[in-house]
């Protein structure tokens, strides 16, 4: 795991770019129609969705970093110190519920952002709706951002992450 200051920050990079892109194609698909119907839901994807969902990662994935490197990390490492000791408990353990503590204050921050940047910036929604607007947000993408982050991003970017820290080592 990162322990340099520069490791970090190769370790946010990859964690935020994931994440957002992990969301973005989830909800992409959904406003481009595809749903949990039976026959014609997201197992009906087609590639443009992946192709539309990198046209807004760049940014949302700063987004990520930002508000990750602020507070979300510090809350999600709190959150393990509270339930949590890494000296005599299993550290993979603690590395979930670090997760979960991080993903619990993540996605209601970024559903917020989303749904300011969206629906009232971008789209035309009266700034009145904003609450109904962000719950709906967060309960659209809390489980999505649970299960992406938990067995994918997470996963994928320690694998990365580790093959970056090999590569730097030889040379």
């Amino acid at each position: 795991m990162p322990t340099t200051k520069s490791e970090k920050l190769i370790f946010g990079l990859l964690m935020s770019y994931t994440m957002a892109y992990g969301m973005e194609v989830y909800n992409t698909a959904i406003n481009m129609g595809y749903s949990f119907a039976t026959g014609a839901g997201f197992s009906s994807m087609t590639n443009a969705v992946f192709l539309a969902a990198l046209k807004e990662t760049p940014y949302m994935g700063l987004f990520v970093l930002l508000t990750s490197t602020l507070f979300g990390n510090r809350i999600g490492a709190r959150f393990m110190e509270k339930h949590c000791n890494p000296q005599t408990d299993n550290p993979y353990f603690c590395t979930l519920l670090r997760q979960a503590g991080t993903i619990a204050i993540m996605c209601p921050t970024m559903s917020l952002i989303a749904s300011v940047l969206f629906n009232l910036v971008l789209g035309d929604a009266p700034i009145s709706q904003l609450p109904a607007i962000w719950i709906g947000t967060v309960l659209k993408n809390f489980p999505m951002a649970f299960f992406w982050n938990m067995f994918a991003a997470a996963p994928l970017t320690r694998f990365l992450f580790h093959k970056i820290q090999a590569l730097s080592k030889s040379c």
